[in-house]
C-alpha cells in the first residue's frame, strides 16, 4: 500500500458513509496478572449505540493513521509459519457467520498474548466489513454516479488498546448535600491512542494483497517486532529511520565522516530530482528505491570524487551484508521543503531545510570554528536590525 491508498481506505471510516460497510464488531478482554481472556463480546456493529459507533470509528481511524514505514508498515508474509496468521485471517475473511469468524479471531488473540505479558489490562478488537472504491470519477453530465460501479474490497482490522483506572477525585453529593470520593470500579479503554493493529489484507489501487497485512505501530520507529515475526509471521522490516541510519553510514564508508554542506545539498538535491521525476511518471506515490548503482550515481552527480562501482557496492554489503539492497528515497530524505534538518551547537540550534543547506558553511576564522549563514535580507534579533560587519580574515 502506498499512502494514497492507506488516505483512501481511511477517510471511508465514518458513520452513514455508504462506500464502507462494518458488519461485526469482536471484542475481547484480557486480564494483565494472566494474559486470560476474561470477556468476549461480539455483536453485528449496526446494534451498537450511536454514541459507541463513534467512538470505534475514530479508534479505527487511528490505526491506519501515520507515515509508511515510521508508523505503518506494509509487511509480507513469511513463506511457512506454524498455525500461520494469513490462514486464520483468509479463513476469518471467509467465514459464513460471526461465531466461525469468532473462533479465527481468538486463534490470533491467543498468538498476541502467548508468551507476553502487558503491564494493564488490554483490549483487542476486530472488525470485519467491505470497502467500496468506484471504478470512474462521476461524469460531468451527472448521468453516471460514482456509485453505480465499484470494486468490493473485504477486510478484517485489528486494533489493540491498553485500560486506564479512573483517577479518584472529590464529589458533591446533591441528594446527600455532601463531599464525598467518587468510586470509580469500571476500566476506561484508551481507544485514542491503540498500542498496535493490523489491517488484512492490504490494498494497492483496486487490487488486493492477501500475502501482504498493514501493520500499526503505536509509536513512530519502534515496531514490535516480536509481534509482527511471532503474531503475524511477517517478514523483517526496516524503519524510515533504520534505512536513513543505514545510508548515512553507506556514505561514511565511501566518502568518509566529514563533508561539506555544499556537497551534501547537492546529495538531497538528486535524490529530490529522483523522486519528482518519479511522480511524473508514475500514478502512483510510492517514492523511488535506490540500490548501489542509484547511490554511485548521485555521488557522482553530487561531485564527490574518487567513487567506484565495486567501492560502493562493498559499502552496501559491509553495513547491511546485502549488496542488493534497496533503500526507500522517502525514509533517506528529510522533508525538502521544510525546515526539517537540525543543527545543533553548544551556542545555538538552527533549523534548515535541505535545499537552503548551501547556504549554511562551517569556517575557520582567527583560529576558531565558526557557523557561516549566507543570507539575502536584513536579519532581525528581538526588533533590531543587525549592523553589517566587514571580517576580514
Amino acid at each position: 500500500m502506498n499512502k494514497k491508498d492507506i488516505a483512501n481506505i481511511r477517510k471511508q471510516f465514518k458513520l452513514d458513509n455508504d462506500l464502507l460497510k462494518i458488519t461485526d464488531i469482536f471484542n475481547v478482554y484480557i486480564r494483565k496478572e494472566s494474559s486470560d481472556i476474561y470477556h468476549q463480546e461480539s455483536n453485528p456493529f449496526s446494534m451498537l449505540d450511536r454514541e459507541q459507533q463513534e467512538l470505534f470509528i475514530k479508534n479505527f481511524k487511528k490505526v491506519l493513521t501515520g507515515a509508511l514505514d515510521v508508523k505503518l508498515f506494509e509487511v509480507k508474509f513469511q513463506e511457512q509459519a506454524e498455525d500461520h496468521t494469513q490462514v486464520i485471517l483468509y479463513e476469518g475473511l471467509q467465514a459464513e457467520n460471526a461465531d466461525e469468524w469468532n473462533d479465527q479471531m481468538l486463534l490470533i488473540v491467543e498468538k498476541m498474548f502467548k508468551d507476553v505479558q502487558y503491564e494493564k489490562d488490554m483490549v483487542v478488537t476486530f472488525i470485519r466489513g467491505e470497502y467500496f472504491k468506484p471504478t470512474k470519477r462521476t461524469s460531468e453530465d451527472g448521468e453516471v454516479s460514482d456509485r453505480d460501479e465499484v470494486y468490493t474490497h473485504p477486510f478484517i482490522l485489528c486494533s489493540i488498546n491498553q485500560t486506564e483506572q479512573p483517577k479518584k477525585s472529590l464529589v458533591f453529593d446533591y441528594i446527600e448535600k455532601e463531599f464525598k470520593s467518587s468510586v470509580v470500579v469500571d476500566s476506561v479503554i484508551n481507544l485514542t491512542s491503540p498500542v498496535a493493529g493490523f489491517l488484512f489484507p492490504s490494498f494497492t489501487d483496486n487490487s488486493a494483497d492477501v500475502n501482504r497485512v498493514l501493520y500499526s505501530s503505536g509509536k513512530a520507529n519502534l515496531p514490535d517486532y516480536h509481534f509482527i515475526e511471532n503474531v503475524l509471521n511477517g517478514d523483517e522490516i526496516m524503519t524510515a529511520a533504520e534505512d536513513k541510519a543505514v545510508f548515512e553510514e553507506i556514505v561514511k564508508k565511501v566518502v568518509g565522516d566529514q563533508v561539506d554542506t555544499h556537497t551534501l545539498s547537492n546529495v538531497y538535491d538528486e535524490i529530490n530530482r529522483m523522486m519528482d521525476k518519479d511522480d511524473e511518471e508514475e500514478e502512483e506515490e510510492d517514492a523511488p528505491k535506490l540500490d548501489y548503482k542509484d547511490v554511485e550515481r548521485v555521488l557522482k552527480m553530487s561531485g564527490v570524487e574518487d567513487v567506484s562501482t565495486d567501492k560502493v557496492e562493498m559499502a552496501f554489503k559491509t553495513v547491511i551484508d546485502d549488496e542488493k539492497y534497496e533503500l526507500k528515497a522517502s525514509s533517506i530524505l528529510p522533508k525538502y521543503n521544510s525546515k526539517s534538518i537540525k543543527i545543533s551547537t553548544k551556542v545555538a540550534n538552527i533549523s534548515i531545510s535541505p535545499k537552503d543547506l548551501r547556504y549554511v558553511k562551517q569556517v575557520l576564522f582567527n583560529g576558531k570554528r565558526c557557523l557561516l549563514i549566507e543570507v539575502d535580507e536584513d536579519t532581525e534579533i528581538e526588533g533590531f536590525k543587525l549592523i553589517e560587519e566587514t571580517v576580514l580574515s
